[in-house]
């Protein structure tokens, strides 16, 4: 080192020293900012992003907002009221959540800006600016979050529902992957985009099938980013297991399409690793399949006459879904109810009615030969339809059918309905929501008899439903390989069924013309699945659960919802986004921030 070199490094080192001991001594935390807060972008630089994204930012209203100021049942809340209870309204509002809030966890808080995304690009631009200026950020598609992942006070919010473009591929062959990846049909789907445009362009017009939710107002993206199970992923798996290719903004503002060949750790923790976590996807493309000739369902309620007789009743359904029903053809859910009824809401693909009747027929025989112990409440009626139908909106419509409701807003999309059975969960207020995968050794030998034990004591305290869809054991090897390829916790592939324990009820909102809901009560029922739960937990210790259908105060939420995959999907993070930018509640990355994503704690 030369002399002149020596002084200046001498001269320069108890400076840096001091400087090191007052920053052990007082570690500075990064903080993003809010408004009013020193660092909060000014009107003009507000102003110069508008200008960026083609004039495509707002300042988000809720749509509870008539209800949330003036007196109580004021005639502008009353107006709102229908609106509310329409899922494609509450989705195309900047400030919209599907549900209205979960007790004593989050409460629907508009953002302080929204980017109406129309392009890769206008998302680009947001992130840049989110970065550059300490901004919590945060991503909206469906809106569909129950933990409120798509709503964040005092946020910038990256919103996709304009990006809703479609396009269907004879033979698609993802970037750089020719003669790797043999084209394949599929379907190239907006950001913005929900299941049943997505359904509507390949099944009902083009004959094709999709891999995708059974809630038709749920957006595609982000139900792929947390795994997705649909009605029939028993036959076709999950929507992540079907990803060929996405287009994805990181934190860096780069545009990225990734895949198998680009990207792959990307491409993988895309693929079930949690929406909101590691970029803003902006398109994704999903393999399709040819379409089954029906689909068809089986519907009805069963009333035991006793305790004992119920408790017979639950553990001969599950060994006749072990026997008849665990394969790729059937789907959905049956209920285990509080009230001694078992519920059954199935549905099937590839089946002929009579097929599927006789199917039922040794289950529907051994209830009908115990008059005194068991009533059917609700005939049980099977059925199928072309399957190129079920989703025809239009059709529905001129038949008048009752198991859609139709979106009838002047200058809707005429496609844009609801299934009648998901009306519930429309502004739905949660009192409380808990998933566990039930592992397929449970119906096997005398693991049966403690299976049904569990259901019967747990649906005491709270109705259970089994979503026999969501578990990939009867599934088709197709499906169980390309699943055991993505994020979501492996314990899906092995299980049956994932049951799920929740209700909700109103919000509490003092405009609502209603009465205000009991709060007490509401605390009852959350304490009411915490116990149905522990039962069910006795039989399913490893408490594997669904990230998208889960509870909001999992403390074992890395486990749970990602079991084995979480290391390297924390890998995958610190790579594409090493200081955070991307923030949900239980998202990967998120026990480094404060419970609100606004402060780095670790």
């Amino acid at each position: 080192m030369h002399r002149r070199q020596l002084l200046k490094y001498a001269t320069a080192l108890p400076l840096a020293l001091a400087a090191g001991a007052a920053t052990a001594a007082v570690p500075v935390r990064f903080r993003r900012v809010r408004p009013a807060e020193p660092g909060w972008p000014s009107q003009a630089q507000w102003d110069r992003l508008k200008t960026a994204v083609g004039g495509g930012l707002e300042k988000p209203v809720s749509p509870l907002a008539a209800c949330e100021v003036g007196p109580a049942g004021n005639a502008a809340c009353v107006a709102a009221i229908p609106l509310l209870l329409n899922p494609f309204y509450l989705g195309d509002q900047a400030g919209g959540t599907q549900v209205s809030g979960w007790l004593d966890a989050w409460t629907p808080k508009p953002s302080a800006y929204a980017v109406a995304a129309r392009s890769a690009a206008d998302v680009a631009a947001a992130v840049n600016f989110a970065r550059e200026h300490r901004l919590r950020l945060v991503v909206k598609g469906g809106g569909h979050s129950y933990q409120g992942t798509s709503n964040a006070p005092d946020s910038l919010l990256v919103w996709t529902r304009q990006m809703n473009h479609i396009e269907l591929h004879d033979g698609f062959v993802p970037q750089d992957c020719e003669g790797v990846i043999a084209p394949t049909p599929a379907v190239s789907v907006g950001a913005g985009a929900m299941w049943i445009d997505a359904y509507d362009a390949v099944t009902v017009k083009a004959g094709r099938y999709v891999q995708g939710g059974g809630c038709t107002t749920v957006g595609v993206a982000g139900n792929m980013q947390s795994g997705g199970f649909g009605s029939f992923s028993k036959g076709f798996g999950t929507v992540a297991g079907s990803l060929l290719e996405a287009e994805v903004v990181t934190a860096d503002g780069t545009i990225r399409v990734v895949n198998v060949r680009r990207d792959p750790e990307l491409f993988w923790a895309l693929k079930g690793g949690g929406g909101g976590s590691f970029g803003v996807v902006t398109r994704v493309t999903l393999r399709t399949h040819p379409l089954p000739d029906k689909f068809g369902w089986a519907s009805g309620r069963i009333q035991a006459q006793s305790d004992a007789a119920y408790r017979v009743l639950v553990e001969r359904f599950m060994g006749f879904f072990r026997a008849s029903l665990m394969n790729p053809h059937w789907g959905e859910q049956a209920k285990i109810r509080s009230d001694n009824a078992l519920e059954i809401s199935m549905v099937s693909q590839d089946l002929e009615a009579d097929t599927a009747e006789a199917a039922w027929a040794p289950f529907k025989a051994w209830v009908d030969a115990s008059p005194q112990d068991y009533v059917w409440a609700e005939a049980l009626d099977i059925g199928a339809v072309s399957a190129r139908l079920w989703w025809d909106v239009d059709a529905h419509r001129r038949r008048e059918s009752k198991s859609m409701v139709y979106d009838q807003r002047p200058g809707a999309s005429p496609v844009h309905a609801w299934w009648d059975g998901d009306k519930d969960q429309v502004s739905m207020y949660l009192h409380g929501y808990e998933s566990v995968w039930l592992p397929s050794a449970l119906i096997t030998g005398s693991e049966l008899t403690r299976l049904a034990d569990a259901l019967f004591l747990a649906s005491r305290r709270m109705e259970v439903g089994l979503h026999f869809n969501k578990g990939l054991a009867g599934a088709t090897d197709q499906a169980q390989t390309l699943a055991r390829d993505t994020a979501t916790n492996p314990a899906a592939v092995d299980a049956f069924a994932l049951a799920i324990v929740a209700t909700g009820g109103y919000p509490p909102l003092p405009g609502l013309p209603i009465a205000p809901p009991n709060m007490d009560e509401a605390r009852g029922n959350a304490l009411k699945i915490d116990a149905a739960t522990a039962e069910l937990w006795k039989v399913a210790p490893q408490r594997g659960s669904y990230v998208s259908e889960s509870n909001y105060f999992n403390v074992d939420w890395q486990s749970a919802f990602f079991g084995s995959n979480y290391p390297r999907l924390r890998a995958a993070k610190d790579r594409y986004d090493p200081h955070g930018l991307f923030f949900v509640h239980h998202g990967v990355g998120s026990e480094d921030w404060s419970a609100d994503g606004f402060e780095r704690i670790a």
